[in-house]
């Protein structure tokens, strides 16, 4: 396809294509697109311009599938033709031999082996590759493909058959489309804008309509749309049945591994290939590419086609790499197998498969992903990929229930064995010489004396005869007991504290916030975290409530009533009391408990509307340093804190900045005072947790910044209305207070000789280049960190990386949790491609594309971004793919979705808003995603849509999910689509009666309502099983997800649109095939 022309796409904003009932069939290329815009590629910025109606080229290609392994995407253009076409053939697969139970059985210890640690794996262990050369005689395995999508008939048998179908086709002549039918359900276009949030000082009439990526609280009935208003839908328009021809053998490769025009009959081998193929497990070497010719692609004669069905050449989206196939496939292939972790360099399965991890000496994938497993020996090799090499770490991530936490090792008083030089700490790569008494440092390869209480006597293989004793030798992820020299001021630390502080201004009492805080507290205070066998948590407990002023509580025990301190003067803050402010929940529980009952009557008649937030702060970290401790602090705040104090605010919204180069001011905090202020609480071990309840701009750039910098979380309600948004908020609340943390954490990570850690990403502080320090950790929390060459690497040794997260446990004890991870290193560019991991390269660009709109004009972000992912596709293509024209889109099977993956991350809130997105909305996100770990990210920017109709209602199972795209709604089904914030669930206006009365307990489509934000409670199958499945999503999740219903031809439809990310945005947002056309030009660029 050329794509310097302008490519025809689907109909804008994805209207259904007329003769369609429904959206049973993914639009193939038999349909006129009526009122297809041109898409006119820019730098892919801002909106399209004015769409004008193209003329449709004759001609039919029925697209097969996609084409695998190395095996590109063949975009085939000749620049000589104008309107080019894309189809492609599929190719046949044979589903790859995955890694013997045998092997992953084999103890990484072998006959002989004289090294120490885990050994390289002799073989590299890459992804398998996606279809091997056919050979004739082997019948292909067939996938099956979901029930929804129309297989096409079997390409035309013969030589002359296909000339005769290449002549029929004029490519270029015009052909008259029929306008869409008028009452076509989905007909109307979508109104232009929708009305944002209320400007600062207009009364707030209702939320605004839609808050994409994360949403507040559904709006309120829609009067009425601003455009035609949708029809009734018309019934009765069916497509053309797909083309037949009489059934023929597939095709043969040619030399060059071209398609080519048919050769001859291939035994086994019967028409079109069923299915896509399968990629995952442990490969063999690549087969040559496969790649599709102009004229191999089969095209019925137009006479054949019904007058208004004249088709206009597009490329098909199911002959494009599809996220679930490849989701699917990894799923079937590596979901079986336990992965051991004792090989060197092994790509883990996907995020999205469910698996069982065995540790034998490498960290698990749970605690640290790689961009790439198998990295270049020198930085040129690096530079010339422009692969970024980055880890993204989640040090105290949750383990599931059949895999074992990291054992705790105490040493006693002399703690951890240690490198002497570069300090990094025992692991099972270190090397033990001269008959154990001396190791040699696999990070520095200095020799260090062993501790004499540390000595034991080598095997034959010159190992420990203790190896299988000691986790430290055997193991990839352990804990350290820490010995006082790890502890601020030499001294063991106290057991952290919990500060509940609680925003008592006029907005916060009406909304009926105050009192639903304190009733859940009552309860909640008995959940707190506690070390394993405890009997109960040691984690002590204080309350302040503040407006403009603020009072502190002195609940101690031996009080019959609290006692309330105020301190009005907040531009000097202290604690008025010591004894008494924070106290053991058990202790204290009557005095706690009569508290609780009493703040929201003593503020239920304030009139007080300003609030306070730098004095809140200070006064929790004047508490904690008070007391000497560590902990956290629970802010539940309303309004932009105006009121005269440190810290106050303006609003400073202003949506003319967007796209200017002023863009970026709306991402920084508008004041300095914040970031002095998170200094001092990660100097204290003091971490912030942000709760947030706007009713208009709050400015959470700056707000979040304390958050942010001291490793807290943030969560924002906005509009909070307490029937809608309370579930969600105390299921939050509850998982924030329980979840398991570490407090004034310091982690550092050292590398074997030749790469460094040179750049981090996350929610923390760094007061020198090596340490990153968080007052607080919790286990949903990643830190990525980029490395760079210093020196060359070995393939011989490969590259290792130790993570040390030095921290307090919520029961007050110092502790080293320490992880370890074992690298290839690589001569030729083929083995890095071909260990990459997309969903963490993806991961590490949107988090570094969300820094970089700090200090960069959103479009300079935008355009490095496209930028570099054509570099490391065009590189892959140079020098690892067999010799082609340029008109073949080849992309490497283990990045074939970067660019799927890589359009999302470039029409999310941050980097294209749309008008409706408010800038704390995407100030919120920018910090969401930052700490977010690989399957979170995954999740974020391509959801998960379940076609919940499909569901078998007797088993435990989730339906196979769908592409996220409009052509793959029926009007005849419910959907389930969910981002990790949000689970919308699409109703089509066709569904059938029974199917709603057993869903939502009413009998007709019109009779169910917008605002339900729970699904109700029926006694029947799929009620039960939709239930479920929400259920078993919630858990999945670190947030608990906001439920929408949406029904087809709502106003609420625009939001849920904004989600299915294959299809072109409201906001100028490429789809994915114009965007892959896109980065085939890129591609092209940097190739000439």
């Amino acid at each position: 396809m050329s794509v310097n022309q302008q490519t025809h796409t689907g109909p804008p904003y994805g209207q259904p294509q007329p003769g369609y009932q429904g959206y049973q069939q993914p639009a193939y290329g038999g349909q006129p697109l009526p009122g297809v815009p041109h898409s006119q590629y820019g730098a892919y910025n801002g909106p399209m311009p004015g769409y004008q109606q193209p003329v449709p080229p004759q001609g039919y290609f029925p697209s097969l599938g996609f084409p695998s392994k190395g095996s590109p995407v063949s975009l085939n253009s000749d620049t000589s033709l104008a309107p080019n076409f894309i189809g492609s053939v599929r190719a046949p697969s044979t589903s790859g031999t995955s890694l013997s139970s045998g092997h992953l059985g084999y103890s990484p210890f072998g006959q002989g082996d004289v090294q120490n640690g885990i050994p390289a794996s002799t073989a590299p262990m890459q992804r398998l590759p996606a279809s091997q050369p056919f050979l004739p005689g082997s019948a292909p395995v067939p996938v099956s493909q979901t029930s929804m999508f129309q297989q096409y008939g079997p390409p035309p048998a013969s030589v002359q058959q296909l000339s005769n179908h290449m002549a029929g086709m004029t490519i270029g002549s015009t052909s008259t489309s029929a306008p869409p039918p008028a009452g076509l359900g989905y007909g109307a276009p979508r109104p232009p804008t929708m009305p944002g949030p209320p400007l600062p000082g207009q009364t707030a009439a209702g939320p605004p309509t839609s808050q994409p990526n994360h949403v507040s609280s559904p709006p309120p009935p829609p009067s009425t749309l601003s455009g035609p208003h949708p029809g009734p839908p018309m019934s009765g328009l069916h497509g053309p049945p797909p083309p037949t021809h009489p059934p023929q053998p597939g095709y043969q490769m040619q030399q060059n591994g071209s398609f080519g025009q048919v050769r001859g009959p291939q035994p086994n081998y019967g028409g079109a290939y069923p299915g896509t193929p399968n990629y995952g497990s442990q490969p063999g070497p690549p087969p040559p590419p496969k790649r599709l010719d102009p004229d191999s692609i089969p095209s019925p004669q137009l006479n054949e086609l019904p007058p208004q069905q004249k088709p206009r050449h597009r490329i098909d989206p199911d002959a494009i790499p599809s996220p679930i196939q490849v989701i699917e496939d990894d799923r079937s292939n590596r979901g079986s197998e336990p992965f051991v972790t004792g090989v060197r360099g092994q790509v883990p399965p996907l995020v999205t498969t469910n698996f069982l991890v065995k540790d034998q000496g490498n960290a698990s994938p749970r605690y640290i992903r790689c961009t790439s497993y198998n990295i270049p020996c020198t930085s040129d090799m690096a530079k010339q990929s422009q692969v970024p090499l980055a880890a993204v770490i989640k040090p105290l991530a949750t383990l599931p229930p059949d895999e074992t936490l990291p054992y705790l090792v105490d040493h006693g008083e002399s703690g951890p064995v240690r490198c002497n030089r570069c300090k990094a700490y025992m692991c099972p790569f270190m090397q033990f010489i001269e008959g154990g008494r001396r190791f040699q440092c696999c990070f520095c390869s200095c020799v260090t004396e062993v501790p004499p209480h540390y000595f034991q006597h080598l095997d034959h293989t010159g190992k420990r005869v203790d190896f299988y004793d000691r986790p430290e030798l055997s193991l990839g992820s352990y804990e350290f007991l820490a010995t006082v020299d790890y502890c601020k001021n030499n001294k063991f630390p106290s057991p952290p504290a919990f500060i509940f502080m609680i925003d008592v201004s006029y907005n916060a009492v009406k909304s009926g916030l105050v009192r639903l805080i304190c009733e859940e507290l009552k309860s909640l205070l008995d959940y707190l975290p506690r070390e394993g066998n405890m009997e109960e948590s040691a984690i002590r407990v204080g309350f302040v409530t503040y407006n403009k002023v603020l009072h502190f509580y002195n609940v101690k025990s031996s009080l019959a009533q609290p006692q309330m301190m105020v301190v009005s003067d907040v531009a000097d803050m202290f604690v008025p009391l010591l004894d008494g402010f924070l106290v053991n929940v058990n202790e204290s529980r009557a005095v706690i408990v009569s508290l609780l009952d009493q703040i929201p009557e003593m503020f239920a008649d304030t009139r007080e509307t300003e609030t306070v937030f730098g004095p809140v702060i200070q006064a929790g970290l004047e508490a904690l340093k008070a007391a000497e401790c560590a902990g956290k602090l629970f802010i539940f705040h309303t309004s932009l804190p105006i009121a005269e104090a440190p810290g106050k605010l303006k609003n400073r919204d202003d949506k003319k900045l967007i796209n200017t180069d002023k863009e970026k001011t709306l991402f920084q905090p508008q004041t300095s005072f914040y970031n002095n202020l998170a200094k001092d609480c990660v100097a204290q071990g003091c971490c912030v947790d942000l709760f947030l309840f706007p009713n208009q701009y709050l400015d959470v750039a700056t707000l979040g910044i304390v958050t942010y910098q001291t490793g807290g979380s943030i969560y924002k309600y906005a509009y909070f209305q307490l029937e809608t948004d309370q579930g969600r908020f105390l299921n939050d609340l509850r998982r924030d207070v329980q979840k398991e943390v570490g407090f004034d954490a310091v982690m550092r990570v050292r590398t074997s000789t030749g790469i460094r850690a040179t750049d981090f990403f996350g929610a923390f502080y760094m007061s020198n280049t090596t340490d990153v320090e968080m007052a607080g950790l919790d286990c949903d929390k990643t830190i990525t960190v980029e490395f760079k060459h210093d020196d060359k690497l070995s393939e011989d040794s490969g590259a290792l990386l130790q993570c040390a997260l030095l921290y307090t446990s919520c029961a007050g004890q110092r502790r080293l949790r320490i992880h370890n991870l074992s690298l290839n290193c690589c001569t030729q560019l083929a083995d890095l491609y071909r260990n990459c991991e997309t969903d963490t390269l993806i991961n590490y660009l949107a988090k570094y594309a969300y820094r970089g709109v700090l200090n960069s004009p959103v479009k300079t972000v935008r355009d490095a971004l496209i930028n570099q992912c054509a570099q490391i596709l065009a590189c892959y293509r140079k020098n690892c793919a067999s010799p082609s024209s340029a008109g073949q889109l080849i992309l490497p099977e283990c990045m074939k979705l970067l660019p799927v993956y890589l359009n999302c991350v470039l029409k999310s809130d941050v980097l294209q808003p749309g008008p409706e997105v408010t800038t704390d909305d995407r100030a919120y996100i920018r910090q969401l995603v930052t700490s977010m770990d690989v399957a979170e990210t995954n999740v974020f920017f391509y959801p998960r849509l379940l076609p919940l109709t499909k569901a078998d209602v007797d088993s435990d199972s989730l339906p196979a999910a769908i592409r996220n795209s409009e052509e793959r709604l029926s009007k005849g089904d419910i959907y389930l689509l969910e981002n990790g914030l949000n689970i919308f669930v699409w109703v089509g206006v066709n569904v059938q009666q029974g199917l709603i009365q057993n869903l939502f307990g009413v009998s007709s489509f019109s009779q169910i309502s917008s605002t339900l934000n729970t699904l109700p409670v029926l006694e029947n199958p799929f009620s039960k099983k939709v239930r479920s499945i929400v259920d078993m999503l919630q858990v999945q999740r670190s947030r608990y997800m906001k439920l929408i219903i949406v029904k087809q031809e709502d106003k609420l439809e625009m939001l849920f649109k904004h989600f299915l990310v294959e299809d072109k945005s409201l906001t100028g947002g490429a789809s994915y095939v114009d965007f892959l056309c896109h980065m085939h030009k890129e591609i092209r660029q940097l190739l000439s």
